[in-house]
């Protein structure tokens, strides 16, 4: 089997989440600090893929609500691509597939999954961009799933 990773492109935080072996759950694995431009996480995204030999990674696509593609979703995708020559330069064939994945509302989503467990809006802050990970993971997951 082979693990997947998820990837929620933030200002402040990369969120990065993987799935299990069986690719049917995923889960937090940590934030990536970055500093006003997210771009700064490639090098660790990769690291990452090497580290634990994910086959496949899911960007997070922040479409616009009515389904248009706009400056941050170009950007995302901009990233995606970048993350992908990354990873066929050091991998080769054994490169991950890269796609993107509609992240529409999972910060809303992740927000009131983490109010709901209990934690304040102060202390879940750093964690909503891993569990927007795992949000936009599970739905890759999911739609593979139904496949």
């Amino acid at each position: 089997m082979s693990v997947w990773m998820g990837i929620d492109l933030g200002n402040a935080r990369v969120g990065v989440a993987l799935s299990d072996p069986e690719l049917t759950m995923a889960y937090p694995l940590e934030n990536i600090e970055v500093w006003k431009d997210y771009f700064g996480a490639l090098d660790d995204a990769v690291d990452l893929v090497a580290e634990y030999g994910v086959s496949r990674a899911v960007v997070g696509y922040p479409l616009n609500m009515d389904g248009s593609e706009g400056k941050s979703a170009k950007k995302a995708a901009r990233w995606a691509r970048q993350f992908r020559s990354r990873c066929e330069a050091l991998f080769g064939f054994a490169a991950p597939e890269v796609s993107l994945q509609d992240e529409r509302l999972t910060t809303v989503s992740a927000h009131r999954q983490l109010e709901s467990a209990g934690y304040r809006e102060i202390r879940h802050r750093p964690m909503v961009d891993q569990q927007s990970a795992v949000l936009i993971l599970q739905a890759a997951l999911n739609a593979r799933r139904k496949q």
